[in-house]
């Protein structure tokens, strides 16, 4: 995917974002824009840190997920827990994969971090082996990076 096409979305998240002040609907408004765009997709959305190294499902665009992810587990686990984006080319490679959806083959996730914290990750997973590339890792993060400045106070824990 071309880096104009993460600006683009970068740029349409700050609007659509911008004088909304309630985090859910901003996640939920981005992951249904960033669905819509990215091709060759088959899920996107956030898992958000409610409680103590565990994520819980968040809004997001797609099949059925898993609700709740350990830190440390699976690709979006161990980007919450290491606070660095996961771009993997064969999710049925990495060690600890968990399949919530046997069709997805490939993965990006981007921690959110706050105050030096892990407060969410942006999971994007693809049918296709190999998918992302290091502009969408870079672009995915980018978002994720916006998304910290969003008011993450009223997610209760």
């Amino acid at each position: 995917m071309s880096s104009q096409l993460y600006s683009d979305l970068l740029a349409q998240t700050r609007a659509l974002t911008e004088d909304e002040p309630d985090l859910i609907a901003n996640l939920a408004n981005i992951s249904a824009l960033l669905y819509e765009h990215i091709d060759d997709i088959n899920w996107l959305g956030f898992y958000l840190v409610r409680s103590e190294n565990e994520l819980v499902l968040g809004p997001f665009q797609g099949r059925v997920a898993c609700v709740r992810i350990l830190f440390g587990k699976g690709v979006c686990g161990v980007a919450a827990e290491t606070q660095a984006c996961q771009r993997v080319d064969d999710v049925h490679q990495f060690a600890g994969h968990i399949a919530c959806d046997s069709a997805s083959n490939s993965e990006v996730v981007a921690p959110i971090v706050v105050n030096g914290k892990t407060v969410a990750v942006l999971d994007v997973d693809s049918p296709s082996v190999s998918r992302f590339g290091e502009q969408d890792a870079k672009g995915i993060q980018a978002i994720a990076n916006y998304c910290q400045t969003l008011d993450w106070s009223g997610l209760q824990r």
